[in-house]
């Protein structure tokens, strides 16, 4: 069922090919939004949606209204919150009409560079994502086409549209502004960024979790490595002997895919709790216990999760480390807000 759900998102996504709104961004301020962090690579723009200043504007005012879902009351903001490094701070975000989610938020911080989305990977774009949210059930609960009905009734939403991307906002206006402004919501500079340039310090303790970080014993770079600390790598994490929600294995149906999840970013962990897939451990402390643990060891746990013994001292410092991978600047850039 779940791979018929992807198929027919895919099928949809392909065939559908007066008023003028004050603009919230200055021709300074689109150049910054385009601009890679320093040590990222440059934005992956696609060929039918290169970045302007009317795709942006149109992504944004769609990632806030609540025009997406059925009842018109939950947004894309609903469950991936600015201020929180665009991710919840719940296990599971409700849907339209409060039905209950069965996934943790992501961060949508540095979408842009991920080579596939949702936990699982099954989707290659950030165009097609969207389509995920807008028809689950537990989600908007909608249809994308008749969204784009409904958006043909607003004058505003037509006159942006059609300088967007001179057209009516259909599927593909919809989907193509909401990606655009997503791939701009850029995260890197953090203090320990700062510090990596030469512009701050860490503390004793943040440098003594940056040593834990990325010594060999504790591979946790291996996973966590690169300027966005992903490797996106599909994996088990020994988080649960028996898994409710089978993560990969809902797409591949294999049994060596059970409890497989995308690898998230480690950027902003300080404002994202809680954590894993389903939401279940409330706070770093939790997690860097249970990698200390070693996990369950589920049949298909990675082998990089081995017990570690991480003493007191060596947790706290940890948690200092990932707490300097925070960016303030981003959390609370004026240009992502409602």
């Amino acid at each position: 069922m779940y791979k018929t759900y992807f198929i027919c998102s895919i099928l949809i996504l392909g065939l559908i090919g007066g008023c003028k709104k004050e603009s919230s961004v200055n021709s300074s301020a689109s150049n910054t939004l385009t601009q890679s962090p320093p040590g990222f690579p440059p934005i992956p723009w696609p060929t039918d949606n290169a970045f302007s200043q009317a795709r942006w504007e149109l992504g944004k005012k769609l990632f806030f209204d609540v025009l997406l879902s059925k009842n018109n009351d939950i947004s894309c903001a609903s469950c991936h919150h600015p201020n929180l490094g665009f991710s919840d701070s719940i296990s599971s975000s409700f849907g339209t009409e409060q039905r209950a989610g069965t996934r943790n938020s992501p961060s949508l911080a540095n979408v842009a560079f991920h080579p596939y989305y949702l936990r699982e990977g099954a989707v290659p774009t950030l165009e097609m994502q969207v389509l995920v949210p807008i028809q689950e059930h537990n989600e908007f609960d909608n249809n994308i086409v008749d969204i784009g009905d409904t958006l043909n009734q607003i004058p505003l939403y037509v006159s942006m549209a059609q300088e967007a991307y001179g057209r009516i906002p259909d599927a593909f206006v919809i989907t193509r502004a909401l990606a655009c402004f997503q791939r701009t919501l850029l995260s890197g500079n953090s203090r320990y960024d700062r510090f990596l340039a030469g512009k701050g310090n860490l503390s004793n303790s943040e440098i003594r979790g940056k040593e834990i970080f990325f010594n060999s014993n504790s591979q946790c770079s291996s996973c966590h490595g690169g300027y966005n600390f992903t490797s996106y790598e599909i994996e088990n994490n020994g988080l649960y002997l028996e898994y409710d929600d089978e993560g990969q294995a809902r797409l591949t149906q294999q049994t060596q895919d059970i409890g497989k999840f995308k690898i998230p970013s480690l950027r902003n962990i300080e404002f994202t709790a809680p954590y894993m897939h389903d939401g279940s451990l409330a706070s770093l402390d939790e997690v860097i216990e249970h990698y200390s643990s070693g996990g369950k060891g589920h049949p298909n746990q990675s082998e990089k999760i081995a017990p570690l013994n991480f003493s007191q001292q060596e947790k706290q410092d940890l948690i200092a480390f990932l707490n300097s991978l925070t960016d303030y600047e981003f959390l609370n850039n004026p240009l992502f807000q409602n």
